[in-house]
């Protein structure tokens, strides 16, 4: 229901008192297909979109005062983005709104406003971690995570791993043998290096100091690439201490 004005002195009739209390419970509703522009008419009530593209919902300045309030809600699959016209919007999350998802619109003066979005615990951002070896994000809607392997192409005869190695397939190619070194202090518990022989060259590993690697390799602390395309995992277990399995001898 739109908000009302009463005069000094106005008796209400039952009619008018019996709204009132209807629209605490029972907000009006005005349902809307395409984008929208809102109107004095739509303080006080649930404005909801029900579309399958994406729309905005425009605010501008001059229309509502300080302390009005309007519900944003959207039935639809296509995404409702409150977009500033002349009046400024503001929000901690994001001015989308989602299907099955709602905000509240709260002004602060009339030319001001508020978007609070999203109900408490809802998620209202997801930000992957630089370790993670997961990319993609978001504010609002859909998350979906990728894991994607990267890749470190080496072809010295000596390498040492770096912590941009977390992660990555470290590709090792010289005709000569190589010597691959597991530094101290650079990887955590549950950290995974992948390695792949990819030229005539043996790979050898090497412990650097105060690194322990355990393997089924002949020489446990010091496994090798069985042969040309070989490839294993380099996982710490604990502090300084790893685990190399996969096609070593």
């Amino acid at each position: 229901m739109a908000k009302q004005t009463f005069t000094t002195g106005q008796v209400l009739t039952a009619a008018q008192v019996n709204a009132l209390n209807s629209n605490d419970f029972n907000q009006t509703v005005s349902v809307k297909t395409a984008a929208h522009t809102l109107v004095v008419g739509d303080r006080g009530t649930r404005v909801e979109f029900n579309t399958s593209g994406s729309v905005t919902c425009t605010v501008n300045s001059g229309i509502f005062d300080a302390g009005d309030t309007l519900v944003v809600q959207n039935r639809g699959s296509g995404a409702v983005t409150v977009t500033a016209g002349t009046a400024t919007v503001n929000t901690e999350g994001s001015l989308v709104v989602n299907q099955y998802g709602s905000a509240i619109l709260y002004f602060i003066s009339a030319s001001a406003a508020i978007l609070f979005a999203g109900a408490a615990g809802d998620i209202t951002g997801i930000t992957t971690g630089t370790d993670s070896g997961l990319s993609g994000g978001a504010t609002s809607g859909t998350v979906t995570l990728r894991q994607k392997l990267e890749f470190d192409a080496e072809t010295g005869t000596t390498y040492t791993l770096v912590a941009a190695n977390l992660n990555q397939l470290v590709t090792l190619d010289n005709a000569s043998a190589i010597t691959l070194t597991v530094p101290p202090s650079v990887f955590s518990a549950g950290d995974v290096i992948h390695i792949a022989q990819i030229g005539a060259g043996q790979v050898t590993l090497s412990q650097g100091a105060g690194v322990t690697i355990n393997s089924t390799g002949a020489t446990a602390t010091a496994p090798k690439l069985r042969a040309n395309k070989s490839a294993a995992s380099i996982i710490c277990t604990a502090s300084n201490t790893f685990l190399v399995v996969g096609d070593i001898s």
